[in-house]
């Protein structure tokens, strides 16, 4: 039987190709985003399509008040958490050398702390369980300096150690971590791109592999995934 899976933010991009992948599975849904609109157009849109649950609550993850209280959103389901997705996060181009005051630490809240202390909140009952996966949607960033990549390249290779860290003390404990590493996606953040959609990867590919990861047996784990656009970065 399907379980939960948890995405935070949700309701666009990977993270929501991430959603309808396991939610055709058959895998009940739990999400967070900042607008609310957007995630109560995502649960009509999934219960109307799939026999599945969802649950969701407004919360900014830059605001570790706010993660608290998603994380405790997710207990009072009294669902065991199958699946974690670190996904919630922004971008803001510039060099470092330039960019504005309060850039990195903007960068640091939410594309890093919002990962440690979903996990945190939620990593627990996995250890008691001795089951689940968590999933840190890293980047190229991660371990590619590039142009205009500025804190938002530092806060991914934070991502990136943080994972490792993680896939360390917790394979002992059943709990499988992958660190997800997607190239230039078609999603928001390129907007306005005179790029064709064919120069990029598709949300939905990401999906599959991260599903994919998710289908293997107990005793494999796949620790880091590199993904591309087929002619390479951007």
């Amino acid at each position: 039987m399907a379980g939960l899976i948890v995405v935070t933010g949700g309701t666009k991009g990977i993270g929501r190709a991430i959603i309808e992948r396991f939610a055709a599975a058959g895998h009940d849904v739990c999400t967070c985003s900042r607008n609310k609109a957007d995630l109560e157009a995502l649960a009509a849109d999934l219960t109307g399509r799939h026999k599945i649950n969802v649950h969701h609550t407004q919360a900014d993850l830059s605001k570790v008040s706010d993660v608290k209280l998603f994380t405790a959103f997710v207990a009072k389901l009294r669902q065991s958490v199958d699946v974690l997705v670190n996904n919630a996060g922004h971008f803001i181009p510039g060099e470092v050398t330039e960019e504005a005051d309060g850039t990195l630490e903007a960068m640091i809240s939410s594309n890093l702390y919002s990962a440690y202390y979903t996990t945190k909140g939620l990593v627990k009952d996995m250890k008691q369980r001795k089951t689940g996966h968590i999933f840190n949607m890293c980047s190229i960033a991660s371990f590619t300096a590039y142009p205009d990549g500025g804190s938002y390249a530092i806060a991914k290779a934070a991502m990136l150690g943080f994972s490792r860290v993680l896939r360390a003390e917790l394979k002992t404990h059943g709990v499988r971590v992958t660190a997800v590493m997607p190239g230039a996606t078609l999603t928001a953040s390129w907007e306005g791109t005179n790029l064709p959609n064919e120069r990029f990867m598709k949300p939905e590919d990401v999906a599959e592999t991260v599903y994919s990861a998710f289908s293997l047996s107990k005793q494999s784990v796949v620790e880091e995934i590199v993904i591309r656009p087929m002619l390479g970065d951007i």
